[in-house]
């Protein structure tokens, strides 16, 4: 696995269009893009489900562990981890959506339980 360069995360960290596209059930095919929120917590790449666990990407993501991204002009083929439930990554997580997205009103739920159970660590390929 590669790790993110330092210019990919930049351009990640000050985008906010990724597109994520987990393999469907059959391990090959790619999931229909779609948008949701990033952020770039001590140089790792973290998405969250705002509908939770029923959201459709993240039970797709979560069973298939790949796909791929495509944001600030880039695709990657990439790797889903489910993050480690650490408190202070996840605060540390809650903290980077609220300075990437305070203007938003969808900010609360993103840094709820709900969509906090379903943190996500994407890893470059």
């Amino acid at each position: 696995m590669a790790n993110w360069a330092k210019d990919e995360l930049i351009k990640i960290s000050s985008s906010d269009d990724l597109h994520i596209s987990p393999f469907r059930a059959d391990g090959v095919t790619y999931g229909t893009p779609t948008w949701i929120w990033s952020v770039v917590v001590d140089n790792e790449l973290y998405v969250r489900a705002y509908n939770g666990k029923n959201s459709s990407w993240y039970k797709s993501a979560i069973s298939q562990k790949a796909g791929r991204i495509t944001t600030a002009g880039m695709t990657h083929k990439v790797i889903f981890e489910q993050a480690d439930a650490d408190a202070n990554l996840n605060d540390s997580i809650n903290k980077a959506y609220r300075a990437k997205y305070s203007t938003s009103p969808y900010l609360g739920s993103m840094i709820g339980d709900r969509a906090r159970s379903t943190t996500v660590k994407i890893v470059k390929k």
